[in-house]
């Protein structure tokens, strides 16, 4: 449903193309994401989801084939340190503080309406 290989190039008159999401499409992401959105909102999120769409056709038309990709703009180096094996909690420690436990693990309720 949703066609993001729209142009986002320049238009016959040279004016950049804006990517646009209908109402449709935006109340088809709510349901995917099981959002309960007003038929206002189906506006406004429309409105906003191509202000995202056209930003991200920006950063792309910048984007040229003599840049390097590059996920940081400065160098970044990771420091490690050696694993230590310490003694950690047992299984009963762990759940002495818990406010419910059942077949020695946490007890927790059930959040969705789904069956496992």
């Amino acid at each position: 449903m949703l066609d993001r290989a729209r142009d986002t190039g320049k238009n016959d008159q040279g004016a950049r193309a804006v990517p646009t999401i209908s109402r449709d499409e935006v109340a088809h992401l709510a349901g995917l994401a099981r959002l309960a959105v007003t038929e206002s909102e189906l506006d406004t999120f429309a409105g906003q989801l191509d202000v995202i769409l056209d930003s991200v056709a920006r950063v792309g038309e910048v984007a040229a084939e003599d840049i390097p990709p590059t996920s940081h703009a400065v160098p970044v180096t990771n420091v490690f340190r050696s694993d230590v094996v310490r003694p950690g909690l047992s299984q009963e420690q762990a759940l002495a503080g818990a406010p419910a436990a059942e077949e020695n693990r946490f007890r927790v309720p059930r959040i969705l309406n789904e069956e496992a």
